[in-house]
Order: C-alpha cells, then sequence, then structure tokens
C-alpha cells in the first residue's frame, strides 16, 4: 500500500482523528494522534451523538468496534419530543412509533473512551497544540506550544472548525450561516432541573416558535446540554457586549431574546454552569475545490464545516475516516498523492450534498413554519 513505511501524523483527537488511526492501524500504519488537551480525561465532552447505519455505524464496524458500541450506547436517548414556546407537546416518539432507521444515541466521552482503549499504547500523544507545520524534504515537521516537535511523512487535519492545516491546502473559507447558538449545560439536571428535566424524559427535546430553537439532549451522566438558537449578524458576539461567563448578564439576555416564550424555560439559564458558550454558525462553500497535494490533506470539520442542525457532523467525519483509510491502504494507487485526489473527490460530493440539506434544516428550524415543518418530517 502507498504509505508503507511513511509515518502518518493525525493532528486532532476527536471521533473523525480517532477513528482514522484505528483503522489505518488494523492495516498496520504507523500513526501518531496529536491531541492539544493535556490528558483523556481533561474536557468535559459535550452533548450525545446519534450515529447512523450509513457512516458513523458504518465506520465503527469496519474498525471492528460494534460490541463495544453496543455495550455503551443509550437506549431512548434517540427518542425525540417537538414542543412549542409553551412547552406544549406536539410530537412525542414514544406515542407515535414509526420505522424510522435506528439512529442510537451515545455520549462523546463513551465513543472517545471507546476509540482511544482501541488504539495501540502511546498512539496519542497529548498535551499538543499545532503551533507551525513547516516542509521538511518530502515531510513535514508539526511544530507545538510546549516547545515540542515531531516529523511525519504525511500530515492529516483532524482538527475542527478553527484547522490550523487546512490553510497548507486551501484557502477557501467559510461563510456565516446566519444564526448563533448559545450553549449551556446543567449538571444533576433531576434535581436542579426539574421540569426540563421531566420534560426530556431521557431524550431531547426540539422547542421552536418565533423563529428561534431550543434544543435539549441529556446525557448519562445525569446532566443535559441545550442549545439556543437565534438569527442574528455575524459579530452578534461581539456587539452584544454580553459576557457569557455572567450567568446574570446571560440571564438578561434570554429574558430579552425569549420574552414571548413560556417562563418555565428560565429553568435552564438559571440552573446551568455559567460558562456559556456562544457559537456563530458557518459552513463551507458548497462548491468548494482545490488540489490534492501529496502529503497532506483533512476531514470532519476541517474540510467541511458545517451547522449542527442535521446531526451530520460527527457521521460526516467518521465516514471520512473510513473513506480516507481506504484509499490509503488501497493497492489500486500509484502514490499518496494520487489516494488522497481519490479521497478528496468523493468526500467534496458527499460533503456538498450534506451541506445543502443541512443548511435547508437549519433555515427551516428558525423559519415561521419550523412547527409543522419538523412535524411532518417527523411524521
Amino acid at each position: 500500500m502507498v504509505i508503507d513505511h511513511k509515518k502518518i501524523a493525525i493532528v486532532g483527537g476527536g471521533p473523525g482523528g480517532l477513528t482514522l488511526a484505528r483503522l489505518l492501524q488494523q492495516s498496520g500504519a504507523d500513526v501518531n494522534v496529536y491531541e492539544r488537551d493535556l490528558n483523556k480525561d481533561i474536557r468535559v465532552q459535550g452533548a450525545t451523538l446519534d450515529l447512523h447505519e450509513e457512516s458513523g455505524l458504518k465506520a465503527l464496524q469496519e474498525a471492528g468496534l460494534m460490541a463495544a458500541f453496543n455495550a455503551n450506547f443509550r437506549p431512548g436517548a434517540e427518542k425525540v419530543r417537538i414542543v412549542d414556546k409553551n412547552m406544549t407537546i406536539l410530537w412525542d416518539d414514544e406515542a407515535n412509533e414509526t420505522d424510522e432507521i435506528f439512529r442510537p444515541e451515545i455520549d462523546r466521552g463513551p465513543l472517545r473512551r471507546i476509540l482511544l482503549e482501541s488504539l495501540q499504547p502511546d498512539t496519542v500523544v497529548w498535551n499538543r497544540y499545532l503551533t507551525s507545520l513547516v516542509p521538511v524534504n518530502n515531510g513535514w515537521k508539526l511544530e507545538f506550544q510546549n516547545d515540542t516537535s515531531a516529523f511525519a511523512d504525511i500530515v492529516i487535519a483532524a482538527d475542527g472548525a478553527n484547522s490550523k492545516i487546512r490553510p497548507f491546502i486551501t484557502s477557501i473559507k467559510p461563510f456565516y450561516a446566519g444564526v448563533t447558538i448559545v450553549e449551556g449545560t446543567i449538571y444533576n439536571s433531576e434535581i436542579t432541573a426539574p421540569n426540563i428535566h421531566r420534560l426530556l424524559n431521557g431524550g431531547k427535546i426540539f422547542a421552536m416558535g418565533d423563529e428561534k430553537t431550543i434544543i435539549v439532549s441529556s446525557k448519562g451522566d445525569g446532566s443535559l446540554v441545550f442549545y439556543t438558537g437565534c438569527k442574528t449578524d455575524e459579530g452578534w458576539i461581539r456587539t452584544s457586549g454580553i459576557n457569557f461567563s455572567d450567568k446574570p448578564q446571560v440571564l438578561a439576555w434570554f429574558k430579552q431574546e425569549f420574552a414571548g416564550w413560556d417562563s418555565a424555560w428560565l429553568e435552564l439559564i438559571e440552573n446551568a454552569d455559567s460558562n456559556f458558550v456562544p457559537r456563530p454558525q458557518y459552513c463551507m462553500p458548497l462548491d468548494q475545490t482545490w488540489d490534492a497535494l501529496p502529503n497532506v490533506t483533512m476531514l470532519g470539520d476541517a474540510a467541511h464545516l458545517m451547522p449542527p442542525y442535521a446531526g451530520e457532523g460527527v457521521n460526516m467525519a467518521m465516514l471520512d475516516a473510513l473513506e480516507l483509510s481506504t484509499c490509503l491502504t488501497s493497492d489500486e494507487f500509484p502514490d499518496v498523492q494520487t489516494a488522497i485526489a481519490q479521497y478528496e473527490q468523493q468526500m467534496r460530493a458527499r460533503a456538498s450534498d450534506t451541506a445543502a440539506m443541512t443548511l435547508e434544516q437549519t433555515a427551516s428550524l428558525h423559519s415561521p413554519a419550523a412547527l409543522s415543518n419538523m412535524i411532518v418530517m417527523f411524521s
């Protein structure tokens, strides 16, 4: 295979990067993952993930990890309740069983642990925040913030929306998708936010009204994660003057922004951890293209960032990992560049279709007809 006797560096230890490392190691590749986190336990992982049969689950199957997944996913967590701004339940999965493809939910933490435990010892090198990538002969020198460095023949960017490696591949930048999310977490929600906890019922809530959204997800550790979605200017985080680490300021904003919503929604802000995270949503151009390079490529958000409203982000990244590993370990390509070119061509086409669907979903959820559109989709 074209990667024989080559050192591969994957930058970023999220689901996409770790899945790629596992798949490459199954074929005997020499690979390291360089992750900015200090260790595997340093950061609380975000909301639950629903893995799709044709992408995320397919990658886990090829990685030989379905038994571990089946032991860790959360039955029932995929159930959805659609409610209006007054908390009236308009759709409840438990009362409307359908034949929809099973999309099991797993928390990010357990998924990351499954992938980490599948790798050879010392595959992941922690506390490696990439600062620069320097060409050296026919490879790359990776320089990190802690004054360490590494060499690789091939570098793969799995370092997310603000990828340090993507600019080496293309100058194409994402565009603002028109919506800003504010993310919050509530721990021990059964006690601290009992009304929302009961409404959540161990699954997900999609609340829509006034062209705004609140999405709430339960987690296996007893916490919940929520996301408000509002149409704003691109620079709203800066111009709003809100300190998102100051709960009273966030609460004042929420009361004003969601003024027509039932006051019971205040339970989210009032009982959340004080570290709210504002996230303006961006998307890569649907027609993006570039010429393949001989020894560097990318996957996941680094390659095709898009809003989260269709639930495709992690699934796309894991499918990228599967398709890239297949190309790099195939005997049909004469060199690495040709293998990368084949992967990137199919990845871009697939991502373009998914991004178009995601943008439609984002617009629909923040439209006057959001509730009826959502119910029709689930029906």
